[in-house]
């Protein structure tokens, strides 16, 4: 699915670069831990569970749950315009307790979000250099 628009576009760096590869493969990695195999988002330079240096980005699943959630009803900026109500949520994926992600909820009305649904990813991309993560409903 591609969006026209004026959104902002992250600036991959060498932590993050790893990342952005995997999104326009339409693959999610994340960061994991050579050492303690420790998964780490957002991206770091270090393990935030043992301090190793050695971290990849492995690919996982891209399935979890709706661990929070917030319905933005005015834009964040100009690009966001046609897009509100957006839902925002944050999502434990099933790698890993406490392996929080936050992305947009499509193709579900505010009013039907809950607190522990289950979330797939999928793949929105927004410019020829930029795919973003995003979630919509397990099977949906």
């Amino acid at each position: 699915m591609t969006t026209a628009s004026t959104r902002p576009v992250p600036f991959p760096d060498d932590v993050t670069e790893g990342f952005w590869d995997s999104l326009r493969a339409q693959t999610l990695s994340i960061q994991r831990c050579a050492r303690c195999s420790r998964f780490n988002h957002a991206p770091s330079l270090t393990c935030p569970a043992c301090g190793s240096e050695d971290l990849r980005y492995e690919p996982v699943s891209g399935r979890g749950t709706v661990h929070s959630y917030t319905v933005l009803e005015d834009p964040p900026g100009p690009g966001f315009a046609t897009l509100v109500p957006l839902v925002v949520v944050v999502v434990e994926l099933v790698e890993q307790p406490g392996l929080l992600m936050v992305a947009n909820l499509l193709g579900t009305e505010p009013a039907a979000v809950r607190i522990g649904a289950e979330v797939e990813v999928t793949f929105e991309k927004i410019s020829e250099d930029c795919v973003l993560p995003q979630f919509r409903p397990a099977g949906a």
